[in-house]
């Protein structure tokens, strides 16, 4: 893990989880190197994480193996297109986590000899827990793909794809899915509380089941019919309430709602194609 250089573009949420995933496997700080416009963050970087944290991204970059792009897609083009000439003459493995940026703006902005990656993390990485789509295009080699793979695993699971156009659904199934499951659960508070619960208590019992249920599915095989199964006895109780998600055609709601998302991760992508 100490044997390269890495610059992130971006200190953000996600710049940082990848950071501080990096460090707790063992990378040295002073091999961080940190590209931040907020005199604020650049500040906290540099005493939470005991590394070099700049507002110049030109110095961030030079001599890096590595830079990850964790900004904004709105500033994504600002960012990398000054830095083409310095990105010309080191060639560095330059990794996106931005959402909605396709490879070939990325390319445009990054010049035709710079190994372009697009990966899409999730929202769990702040914990350690998430999971990245990673799509390498053909151009760039096993190398480049491990390397990109190692940095991503500080922060949970990697899965790769075989096309760009499979991040969308990743967006719509990972990216975006917290959210789903987290609007799940405050239904579940709020309809404990509606049948007599403490607001407090019926917070606890959601967010605690949510999180053993995520453990549950994470063990073993993962065979999640076979974990709904077990929890489901013939004539009970979540029998009860599954027949009634059926009867609500609730599986094709959550597909509706993916499509959804699918789409419109495709949409922001051409608008910031044809920006």
């Amino acid at each position: 893990m100490n044997h390269f250089d890495l610059a992130v573009l971006g200190g953000g949420n996600m710049g940082r989880a990848l950071i501080g995933g990096l460090l707790r496997q063992g990378m040295r700080p002073e091999r961080v190197r940190v590209g931040e416009r907020d005199p604020a963050a650049c500040t906290a970087l540099q005493l939470d994480f005991g590394l070099s944290a700049t507002a110049d991204n030109a110095a961030a970059v030079r001599g890096a193996q590595v830079v990850v792009l964790a900004v904004k897609p709105q500033d994504a083009g600002s960012v990398l297109s000054p830095l083409a000439a310095e990105l010309a003459r080191s060639r560095p493995i330059v990794l996106s986590v931005v959402a909605g940026v396709r490879l070939s703006v990325l390319q445009h902005w990054c010049g035709p000899q710079v190994p372009v990656l697009r990966a899409m993390p999730n929202r769990p990485a702040l914990v350690g827990a998430g999971v990245t789509g990673l799509f390498v295009p053909p151009q760039c080699n096993p190398a480049h793909a491990d390397r990109a793979e190692q940095i991503l695993r500080a922060v949970g699971e990697v899965v790769r794809l075989d096309t760009e156009e499979a991040l969308d659904v990743v967006t719509a199934i990972s990216g975006s899915g917290p959210a789903y499951f987290f609007l799940l659960a405050e239904w579940l508070a709020q309809a404990g509380t509606d049948m007599g619960l403490p607001a407090a208590a019926a917070r606890t019992l959601s967010v605690a089941t949510l999180y053993g249920a995520g453990l549950l599915a994470h063990s073993g095989a993962g065979d999640l019919a076979l974990l709904r199964a077990q929890v489901t006895s013939k004539g009970g109780t979540t029998e009860a309430a599954l027949r009634s998600f059926e009867a609500a055609n609730f599986g094709q709601i959550v597909v509706q709602a993916a499509q959804a998302a699918a789409a419109r991760s495709r949409q922001l992508a051409e608008q910031i194609r044809s920006a």
